[in-house]
Parts: C-alpha cells; structure tokens; sequence
C-alpha cells in the first residue's frame, strides 16, 4: 500500500512538471509562453474590425484567447496556429466542448512554413525576430487589404496604420504598411 504522504509527494511533483512543462518547454519551439492579456485581445480584434467575413489566423495561438474571442463575438472564422504540442490538445478540447466549432480551424505546425494567402488577419504575440522572419512571408503572401495586428512588438520595416499606446497592440494594413507615414493614431484618434 501507498502511504499519503508519498502519493501526495508524487502527486507534486507531476504537477510542477506539468506547470514548468507548460511554461518552459515552449522555449524549445522558438517562443516562451504569456498569454495575451484580455485587454490586449479585445484591442487587437478592435483595430482590425475583425468581422463575420474576416479569417484570422492567430501566430502562437496558446490556449485560444485570441481565436475563441475572434469566433465567439466578432464570429469570425478562425485558425489556431500552435506548434507546442500540450497548448494543441488544449485549443482541440476547447474548440471540441466550445461553441462554435465549425469556425475554428486548429493548426499544429511551424508559423514560418504556413500559407498566409487565406487569412484576412494575422495576430500575433511573438518575438522581434519572429516579426522580423515573418515580415518578408507577409510582404510575398498576404492579400490587399489584410491587417496584421500584433501586441507589444513591431513589424520591423514598417509602418503601423494604428496604435494603442496603453495595450502596447500595433495595426498594420497591407500593402500601405511598408510605406512611410506620419505619426499613427491610436484608437482615439490621437498620438
């Protein structure tokens, strides 16, 4: 038989395991893991008048906040790009109990091979040097008219059509993004 105390030791270890498998192990597919703050995400979705025509593809999905909202409110359709396997299972049994479903799209694979031809909005919370890698992918593949929106880091190169200074959220329009321009105005129209 099992004592309590060693079922409860092993019991805590699985979890912090589990928990800093969930926080760390991501850095092992190029990106650590920090949800984007609701704020954030309702901003994002906001600038970019995501609507019922719109497709969004959501770099790094995580757990879903960025899709789930897009599908749930705006009723956009969505994809769920998550290479990290954990948060994939995690975004399938969301998307499996949540409503909505046949909106959502769930793809586990690397954001630098995928084809951005279909997608109307691309967010994303990723690292300089993914927006960087990113940004010629956009330039060959996005259609006109397409908006990238992206919380805390530039698309460096170019120019973001909107800001929201206080979500740290950037909007860029394709193809006007690549061209110079005065200051960008945020949500309430100003600096």
């Amino acid at each position: 038989m099992i004592s309590t105390d060693l079922l409860l030791a092993f019991v805590l270890l699985a979890v912090a395991l589990g928990l800093g498998y969930f926080v760390f192990a991501s850095f092992a597919f190029g990106a650590g893991y920090q949800p984007t703050p609701r704020r954030a995400v309702e901003s994002m979705l906001r600038l970019a008048e995501v609507g019922p025509n719109d497709t969004v593809f959501d770099l790094g999905a995580g757990t879903g906040a960025i899709v789930f909202r897009a599908v749930r409110v705006y009723r956009a359709r969505a994809v769920a790009v998550e290479i990290e396997p954990i948060r994939a299972l995690i975004l399938r049994w969301r998307r499996r109990w949540g409503p909505f479903a046949d909106r959502l799209e769930i793809r586990r694979c690397n954001l630098f091979g995928l084809d951005y031809r279909p997608a109307t909005v691309v967010t994303s919370f990723l690292w300089p040097g993914a927006m960087e890698k990113l940004r010629p992918k956009f330039e060959a593949e996005l259609r006109p008219g397409a908006r990238v929106v992206s919380h805390h880091h530039v698309v460096p190169g170019w120019t973001p059509t909107a800001v929201d200074p206080e979500n740290h959220v950037y909007l860029y329009r394709w193809p006007e993004a690549r061209r110079p321009r005065g200051p960008a105005t945020g949500a309430s129209g100003g600096t």
